[in-house]
């Protein structure tokens, strides 16, 4: 065999293709833009109705448990309920201590 035709063949074998992807699936992480995902008040997760809340069975108009989340201007979030009996005693951020000041609500 000459080297011209085992040149040729070593490039064919290069070409031919190893696999053939027939599908593909992309995974994705998210997380909420917080810096702490748990009430430090009650120790329930921010996203989920507060102890209070959840005791009292209160409902939005969805049937789903009504608790609005609270954002500070340390962005420490707490539900809102549990902030508004903080703040009556002490109007400071119950993780930094910084003096409690609205940024948002919402959920």
């Amino acid at each position: 065999m000459s080297e011209e035709q085992s040149a040729m063949e070593t490039d064919n074998q290069k070409t031919e293709k190893m696999f053939t992807l027939k599908k593909w699936n992309a995974v994705a992480m998210w997380s909420w833009d917080v810096e702490c995902d748990t009430c430090a008040i009650c120790r329930v997760q921010v996203m989920d109705a507060c102890l209070r809340c959840q005791a009292e069975s209160k409902k939005d108009f969805y049937g789903k448990q009504d608790c609005v989340v609270v954002w500070g201007e340390c962005n420490h979030s707490f539900h809102y309920c549990c902030m508004s009996l903080w703040v009556k005693q002490n109007n400071r951020c119950p993780l930094c201590q910084q003096e409690w000041s609205i940024q948002r609500m919402g959920k």
